[in-house]
């Protein structure tokens, strides 16, 4: 099987693009490719209007990454590691300080890089990728290893840089819920392909209205439904999911409690970004 398979992929200047898909999907053979550490077997890819080759670094200046794991130089404090970065980068010798403050590494900037917890290192990481004021940014996963509040931090930081520096972002995350807060489009890929493409209004338009039901005898309540003329009905477990019902919840319930089941708890409810995902690719990303 083909890692990615004929995939066709247009990011727009200023965006947030979400890139979503399961655990070998092809999502980080696609960064890969477009940062042009590995070559495709067919087809081109452009970055910033140049086009991805051997010996093509020109364009690669303007662009921050951070791909798969937090890497430092373990012995090195996140100060060293900066400067280093600054120093291959060309960045002034402000931009260190300039990214710690941004990352709150303020406090952490004098400790060795190998004494940092998994979230401060991926601060760190991303406070490298940021060094020298990228116009796009590609991360593989930038929130990986930071709790609830870290990833709230990460969320404002890339939606400031968009809003204020114009920069485009091109990110993966499996936390699909950042994602619905965050990005302008996403793409799902599932084995290789590109199988959808949405926009944030096309998305929330997706996402359909149910009836959440908690009853004794779900396999029994399902089929009285079914006969009471509720055509989308879904058991899982002993709660029942009732689609296209939320203007017939009285009649809902008189089914149900009219034929003596104990109906514990009914809920009209909104699918979100997660639940398409596991429709269209059928497990978890």
């Amino acid at each position: 099987m083909l890692a990615v398979d004929a995939l066709d992929l247009d990011v727009r200047r200023g965006e947030i693009y979400g890139f979503l898909g399961r655990n070998g999907a092809g999502k980080t053979t696609t960064i890969r490719m477009l940062l042009g550490l590995i070559r495709p077997t067919g087809g081109g890819l452009e970055v910033l209007g140049q086009r991805v080759q051997p010996g093509a670094t020109a364009a690669f200046a303007r662009v921050g990454y951070l791909v798969e794991t937090a890497s430092a130089y373990p012995n090195l404090t996140v100060r060293e590691n900066l400067d280093i970065q600054r120093r291959l980068t060309g960045a002034p010798r402000a931009a260190a300080a300039e990214v710690i403050e941004l990352m709150r590494l303020g406090d952490l900037a004098d400790r060795r890089a190998r004494a940092l917890s998994l979230g401060n290192k991926q601060r760190l990481s991303l406070a490298r990728a940021l060094l020298h004021r990228p116009e796009l940014l590609i991360l593989d996963e930038p929130a990986n290893a930071l709790d609830p509040a870290g990833i709230v931090e990460i969320r404002e930081l890339l939606q400031a840089l968009v809003g204020e520096r114009g920069v485009t972002v091109f990110m993966s995350s499996h936390i699909l819920t950042e994602i619905a807060h965050l990005v302008d489009r996403i793409g799902i890929m599932h084995e290789g392909r590109l199988i959808e493409e949405l926009d944030r209004d096309q998305l929330r338009a997706k996402e359909r209205a149910y009836v959440d039901i908690g009853v004794s005898e779900p396999p029994r309540a399902a089929a009285l439904l079914a006969a009471a003329g509720f055509a989308h009905v879904e058991h899982a477990g002993d709660r029942l999911r009732v689609y296209d019902a939320q203007k017939r919840v009285p009649e809902l319930a008189r089914v149900l409690v009219g034929a003596g089941l104990d109906v514990t708890e009914l809920t009209q409810a909104r699918e979100d970004l997660e639940a398409h995902f596991l429709r269209l690719t059928g497990g978890a990303p």
